[in-house]
């Protein structure tokens, strides 16, 4: 499993020109599943995202997690972070998982994680367009 976490100000998720999903402040979480990949890694992401720290403190510090700002998050299914570019210039997406059984993690992710954190999703396998205001940039790699 892999995830990149953007923190935002807003982002807004459209397939087909139809507005799919929309937050303010929080993070778009682009979450990939490859192959072996297991249910009880989903815990791991679950904490991890859901108490990371990249909010700003009146401190002006990295110390505030998306619960302490109210934020949300919009998790969207991205199998191209399983690509590897090693050997020539087009990827090889061989670690992805198969889709039915990626769906079904992105699936059990985003219920998690909305158990703690309002979150919403993206659909699985479409042609996506997301338009995201991000903050500072904060980008970090799980």
């Amino acid at each position: 499993m892999k995830a990149v976490v953007q923190r935002v100000n807003s982002a807004s998720l459209y397939v087909d020109n139809t507005l799919i999903s929309k937050i303010k402040k929080g993070f778009v979480v682009y979450f990939c599943v490859e192959r072996g990949d297991s249910e009880e890694r989903l815990a791991y992401f679950t904490k991890k995202i859901s108490k990371l720290r990249v909010f700003e403190d009146e401190n002006e510090k990295m110390n505030l997690s998306l619960n302490d700002v109210g934020g949300e998050i919009l998790l969207v299914s991205q199998f191209t972070l399983a690509g590897n570019v090693e050997h020539g210039y087009r990827p090889s997406f061989a670690n992805a998982e198969e889709p039915k059984r990626a769906e079904e993690l992105y699936l059990k992710l985003a219920e998690n994680l909305n158990q703690v954190i309002p979150t919403k999703t993206g659909v699985f396998g479409a042609n996506m367009k997301i338009v995201q205001e991000n903050d500072g940039p904060v980008t970090i790699i799980i």
